[in-house]
């Protein structure tokens, strides 16, 4: 240890402590040693390499020490005026410092008279912490250096040199074989970036590796992203709730992860969500919906039960909101009511979505048809804009891909052509299949329900068109050649959507709606049950998973 450059005397003012290099420009000590850094000089000097001679550092980060011994947040990050050419100190895993036997720790300290600094060696008496703040340090023997003035700042280190912690409290004079340390886990309480170079064993090196890089990153580019959205989102409804208060940056947010949450997956799925939001193409800002999601699928638990999740996107970061697992009974008013809790996490200017993830055979489901509510029985579909969306094309990457790119095409088109699918058409679904590809389709029309022509709807589907019409109700037979009321739908519907932006088109349909369920005949205007389907995966920026299946 002798050898380890990385050891730091600081001066400032009448004050000497320790200190250690965690970068080319970047010393930790404790606050208390740089306590007159307002007025005096601070200086940090390497006695190991003294050529270095004394340089100058400001105090970059303060842990939030207020001046008694007892407070908390004795540490503080120093800026040196120059990058030094040595090897930093390297941090042991936390806990480290506990073992059965207990390890000798050392620490290297500057007390009168050792202007070269001195070694002192001491144990970890307990993994307890004393006031959740610091390990209490014991001399390994009754004689040797004890922790006195000038070791404070210094560096805990096991036999090979790595670090477990800082000096932070010295005895008084009655005891002066006693000593405490803030372990590492602590000191990244007050400085988050300091986890990115200690490792834990619970999260894979490579995946806190790239978080923090993703960190560094959004900061550097001043990002507008929420700390307690990614936060929650990357430990799901069931991990660790937001702490009170939540965070005051994505750094606190990071180390939380890293220090708190015991799912190793949470720091790759907070990486992934911050990746998306800074990767998001420039197309990705003209989808400005933001989605109220409401996925189902069935639970596996029985052929009556239902998992349904529901979840609000804010800023491109999601936000569960409830997910439960109950009987297909109960599904419209336990949505009902997760949908209007929903509406509390979108930002207050938001253009809401409201979009159902359902399998294929519920597609035709009359979702739009539900009431608001016990209390508001408008239809959802002419209250809000509303749409669905295929589960299983939702959960394919592939078509995602393709209809990713299909997007960036349309958001500089003033409208789509619908590409009509009759009623009664002699099309066969491979002729309808090439159809659709060799047109490019973006906007197909169905004049049929999915169930009287499945073969030719499954094709819509399976192909990457963005927006998909039908009527839900209308001819349970296509085998006719006669006009009838598919083909009157899609006159209708042409005429209607000529011209408006795929982009626009929920807010279009909802408009639809409304003017059905006010005509003096609803069940008879044209677009009463008009469906839509209509799928941006831009509108979702993280990969389709599977819903949770908790327990009801």
């Amino acid at each position: 240890m002798s050898t380890a450059a990385w050891h730091a005397r600081i001066e400032c003012g009448n004050e000497v402590g320790a200190g250690f290099l965690v970068s080319a420009r970047r010393v930790l000590t404790c606050a208390h040693v740089v306590r007159q850094s307002g007025a005096a000089a601070v200086t940090v000097s390497f006695p190991q390499r003294m050529e270095l001679g004394a340089l100058s550092a400001s105090v970059a980060v303060h842990g939030g020490w207020q001046g008694a011994a007892a407070d908390p947040g004795d540490l503080a990050v120093l800026e040196l005026d120059r990058e030094v050419p040595l090897a930093p100190a390297v941090f042991a895993p936390p806990g480290t410092e506990h073992g059965v036997p207990s390890p000798l720790l050392e620490a290297y300290g500057f007390p009168d008279g050792y202007d070269e600094g001195t070694l002192a060696q001491y144990r970890a008496v307990s993994s307890t912490l004393i006031a959740g703040e610091w390990v209490q340090l014991e001399a390994a023997t009754a004689h040797g250096q004890p922790l006195a003035a000038g070791f404070s700042g210094a560096a805990v280190t096991l036999g090979d040199g790595r670090v477990v912690g800082m000096v932070s409290a010295i005895a008084g004079a009655r005891d002066v074989r006693v000593g405490r340390m803030l372990p590492t886990q602590v000191m990244a309480r007050y400085w988050p970036e300091l986890g990115e170079l200690v490792p834990t064993p619970e999260h894979r090196p490579d995946a806190m590796k790239r978080l923090y890089t993703l960190v560094r990153r959004a900061v550097a580019e001043g990002a507008d992203c929420d700390p307690d959205r990614l936060y929650v989102d990357a430990v799901g409804p069931f991990g660790p709730p937001l702490p009170e208060g939540g965070f005051g940056s994505l750094w606190d947010a990071t180390g939380y992860v890293q220090w708190e949450v015991p799912d190793p997956e949470a720091a790759t799925r907070l990486a992934d969500r911050l990746a998306e939001l800074l990767d998001a193409p420039d197309g990705a800002a003209a989808s400005a919906w933001s989605p109220i999601l409401v996925e189902l699928d069935r639970s596996g638990a029985g052929v009556d039960q239902v998992t349904v999740e529901v979840s609000a996107y804010r800023g491109g970061q999601r936000r569960r909101v409830g997910s439960h697992r109950l009987p297909r009974t109960a599904v419209r008013a336990y949505v009902q009511e997760r949908i209007d809790e929903a509406f509390t996490q979108l930002a207050p200017d938001a253009d809401e979505l409201i979009t159902f993830v359902l399998p294929r055979e519920w597609l035709n489901e009359p979702v739009a048809q539900w009431e608001c509510g016990t209390d508001d029985s408008t239809p959802l579909g002419c209250a809000y804009p509303l749409v669905v969306v295929d589960r299983a094309r939702y959960r394919s990457g592939g078509l995602r891909h393709r209809l990713a790119k299909k997007w960036q095409k349309l958001d500089a088109c003033p409208g789509a052509r619908l590409h009509r699918v009759e009623c009664g058409t002699p099309e066969q679904p491979p002729r309808l299949r090439k159809r659709l590809r060799d047109d490019d389709a973006e906007l197909a029309g169905f004049g049929f329900p999915p169930a009287t022509a499945r073969r030719h709807f499954e094709i819509g589907l399976n192909t990457p068109v963005p927006v998909l019409l039908w009527p839900r109700t209308g001819c349970a037979d296509s085998r006719h050649r006669t006009p009838c009321t598919g083909t009157a739908f899609l006159d209708e519907l042409a005429a209607s959507v000529a011209g408006i932006p795929p982009a626009e088109l929920p807010s279009h349909i909802r408009e639809l709606r409304e003017t059905a369920e006010a005509d003096e005949d609803p069940e008879q205007h044209w677009a009463r049950d008009v469906q839509l389907l209509w799928d941006d995966p831009r509108c979702f920026p993280e990969p389709a998973a599977s819903l949770h299946s908790p327990v009801a």
